[in-house]
């Protein structure tokens, strides 16, 4: 399978990746009109009589705890963490819910163990402490454990609710940036598991937290200083299933990875598209805010990639194009399809 926008189109309809609205749309989103964002990574949800609101996001991505319980664990905090920082919130703090099977077996323990060792690593190092948390053990079917699902909320703070960002394009032919190299990590990615069909995943990508913690500050700064359109982290699926997910009926990207592949010409173009490397963001800037966007960037010596810019209506991809709203259809019809 050659092409790119195929393999896009096959990871759509991964129950992980499909869009949510047909579950999601069925309640009540918006809680007294206190929710006031629910297109950015994380929900916010203003603090009334007040310019201030909450940021919250809950994470885990199971299949890497699995392969590596202490790396998968780390992950699961700092994607909260990236998840807030894309708002333009201030991380404070999380709790969780341990999910894992037998704690009477050894490798069940071992889980456990290895999951709160990843956890407190990283909340120290992000100063991001825990405030609260559960279990919830003996999650087992005919002797089969869950995969082990160390659950992380986090909650952080928008001093000034006004001042925040959404993942969603805004402006034609604003600029669109990747913060953070691209190592080509497709292990226990979602593209190695259903489109190559390799079940027995190890090596999950691992998080460097100083660069964690520099790339969402330099993003919450970017936010607070009104220089970004938009803003997502890069998670399941890689680059180009978080550049789809910015996408909307009338704004869709040309994207081009050349200037990734001259600094990382080892890596093939599906593992810069669909490789999950942690600490990324995809951000698009306006023209007019280019200049200060960049003086900050390179003052803060963050290494940074342009990928393209803002279109109308299509994704463009290596001279393959497709309208949005196809790939709409084929994420959004998988739930109503197979579960209405």
């Amino acid at each position: 399978m050659n092409s790119h926008i195929e393999v896009l189109k096959n990871l759509l309809m991964v129950p992980d990746l499909v869009d949510k609205k047909w579950v999601s749309e069925q309640y009540d989103s918006q809680v007294m009109n206190d929710t006031i964002a629910i297109n950015g990574d994380a929900s916010v949800v203003r603090v009334r009589g007040t310019k201030k609101a909450l940021a919250m996001s809950v994470d885990c991505t199971p299949r890497y705890v699995e392969a590596d319980s202490f790396e998968g664990a780390i992950q699961a905090v700092c994607e909260t963490y990236r998840n807030i920082s894309a708002v333009g919130a201030k991380p404070l703090a999380i709790t969780n819910c341990l999910n894992f099977g037998n704690p009477q077996k050894p490798e069940i323990m071992g889980q456990i163990v290895r999951s709160i060792q990843g956890i407190t690593e990283a909340c120290k190092f992000l100063d991001y402490p825990v405030v609260s948390g559960n279990v919830s053990l003996y999650n087992e079917t005919d002797g089969k454990a869950i995969q082990p699902t160390p659950a992380i909320g986090g909650v952080g703070l928008l001093s000034d609710y006004q001042k925040r960002c959404d993942i969603k394009f805004k402006n034609i032919d604003d600029k669109i940036f990747v913060i953070a190299g691209s190592f080509g990590n497709i292990s226990c990615s979602i593209y190695q598991r259903d489109i190559l069909k390799i079940s027995n995943q190890k090596n999950p990508p691992k998080v460097n937290l100083e660069l964690e913690k520099k790339h969402s500050e330099i993003v919450r700064e970017l936010i607070q200083k009104g220089l970004l359109s938009s803003c997502h982290d890069i998670s399941d699926g890689g680059l180009l299933v978080a550049c789809y997910e910015m996408s909307t009926l009338y704004y869709g990207c040309n994207l081009t990875i050349d200037h990734i592949k001259k600094d990382y010409p080892n890596c093939t173009d599906c593992e810069i598209l669909f490789g999950e490397d942690q600490s990324r963001y995809i951000v698009a800037v306006n023209n007019a805010n280019l200049r200060d966007f960049l003086k900050i960037l390179e003052k803060n010596q963050i290494k940074f990639y342009q990928i393209g810019e803002v279109i109308s209506e299509n994704l463009i991809i290596a001279n393959e194009q497709i309208s949005i709203s196809e790939l709409q259809k084929i994420s959004q019809s998988v739930f109503e399809k197979n579960f209405s």
